[in-house]
């Protein structure tokens, strides 16, 4: 499933819409933490993370992870200079009030998992 499906499945707000690609690369795995050195070691190369994180270094940790995008749970949103710098490092960043408990549910059921095996 690619960002764009997911996005659309989810009803996420796209705080990146004029980055192309979102409807490119297969997103199977997720990741959600808060603790910006956990998904830096642990968020699978490709993968989406959930957390409430806002913050700029959310941004260097997801593209030094080479993660496919961000969504920030429990109604979250970064702002602009956050926002210019994902566009700027080609990381989509999406946006839902639900919280991180439902937004990781809907993404497992809809097929996206930690992609560490069973």
């Amino acid at each position: 499933m690619n960002l764009e499906s997911i996005a659309r499945n989810l009803d996420l707000k796209s705080l990146t819409p004029d980055l192309p690609g979102a409807d490119g690369a297969d997103v199977t795995a997720g990741y959600a933490s808060d603790l910006l050195s956990d998904v830096l070691a642990n968020a699978p190369e490709g993968g989406v993370l959930v957390t409430l994180q806002v913050h700029l270094n959310v941004v260097a940790v997801a593209s030094h992870a080479e993660l496919a995008g961000v969504i920030f749970s429990s109604g979250r949103v970064p702002d602009a200079e956050v926002i210019a710098k994902a566009v700027a490092e080609d990381l989509h960043l999406f946006a839902t009030d639900a919280d991180t408990f439902e937004v990781v549910g809907r993404l497992f059921a809809l097929g996206v998992s930690s992609g560490r095996g069973a």
